[in-house]
């Protein structure tokens, strides 16, 4: 299934979405009032041409066609999905739905890529909001698969259906959220850890290289092919999660965190996380760094594919629906 998309700002998110349609065979119209913006989505999309493919055996499709629009107008006439990735300002987001829905097809899927808002408050004003879902994906949005989408009792049963088909056809992983709430599911999760990251920092427990070193070194490693509970699960041994809790559970009440508490982000804070940071870059530049992450990703995800395990698993299917594609077996 191929189409034309309509990307809504092209930063980091909105880049990555451009290439996830491109490499999938889809035409692209982006609009951003950004001068730059043209020449960040083509660093976005050389890192993508360079790491996307080697994730699949099968070949992706010949890839579309970038167009820039000067207005969104042009941008949504012909689309069969939209995907706004302006600002977390909903004032901004609603004036922004509000013109894409002027301009747009009656059929055109609308995603926002917003971290926080529920489409409930996105849907307000909207002339169509029965065609507005939340799709929040992962930077990099042409690596990781993971979309959360989220629908409102407004959204359509069949439009969502076919949200679904259609980021399933770009190799994602919508992920169904069964009710609407804030920040949603992975953002909450990260926003716990970073809450304690700033408070490790600010107390001068632990610079920012530190910390990612427990991450990188320890449970990240794990998060990335077991998730959360099935890595507590085997942490109770042969009783499982249940001999877990019964041994853990009461930590949960002891004052290890400061979970629900926010550090100041006063001057003095900012600088020390800002230059812990740099010395932790070491000069290396963020174009270095997105390319070693990348290459770093591919590896991870084509050890998972060796295994058919987690994300990897996930390939291999789209592998399979590439094969379908190029034999003319599916549409």
């Amino acid at each position: 299934m191929t189409g034309t998309a309509a990307i809504i700002g092209g930063g980091v998110i909105g880049g990555g979405w451009a290439a996830r349609f491109l490499l999938h065979g889809w035409d692209v119209n982006l609009v951003d009032p950004d001068p730059e913006a043209m020449r960040k989505v083509a660093d976005v999309l050389a890192n993508a041409r360079r790491a996307y493919p080697r994730l699949h055996e099968e070949a992706l499709p010949d890839e579309g066609r970038l167009t820039h629009c000067a207005t969104i107008a042009e941008a949504v006439a012909a689309a069969d999905w939209v995907q706004e990735s302006v600002p977390e300002r909903i004032e901004l987001k609603h004036r922004v739905i509000a013109e894409i829905q002027a301009h747009a097809p009656a059929s055109a899927i609308l995603g926002s890529s917003t971290s926080g808002f529920t489409p409930t408050a996105l849907q307000q004003g909207a002339p169509r909001p029965e065609a507005v879902l939340v799709a929040h994906p992962f930077n990099p949005v042409y690596l990781l698969p993971l979309v959360e989408v989220v629908a409102s009792e407004k959204t359509g049963a069949d439009l969502l259906d076919r949200a679904h088909r259609i980021l399933t056809g770009l190799g994602m992983y919508p992920l169904q959220l069964r009710k609407e709430i804030d920040a949603h599911i992975a953002d909450r999760l990260l926003e716990a850890v970073w809450r304690e990251a700033l408070w490790l920092v600010r107390d001068g427990v632990a610079t920012t290289g530190e910390i990612d070193d427990a991450i990188r070194y320890g449970f990240g490693l794990r998060w990335a092919q077991m998730g959360l509970f099935e890595t507590y699960r085997i942490a109770g041994g042969e009783a499982g999660m249940r001999h877990f809790l019964a041994q853990f559970g009461p930590c949960l009440s002891w004052p290890w965190s400061r979970l629900t508490d926010v550090p100041e982000l006063t001057e003095e804070l900012v600088e020390t996380i800002a230059s812990q940071s740099d010395a932790q870059a070491a000069g290396v530049s963020i174009r270095e760094l997105e390319r070693s992450r990348d290459d770093n990703l591919v590896a991870m995800l084509r050890a998972l594919k060796g295994r058919d395990a987690a994300a990897g698993a996930l390939l291999n299917r789209h592998d399979r629906l590439l094969a379908r594609r190029r034999t003319g077996a599916e549409p």
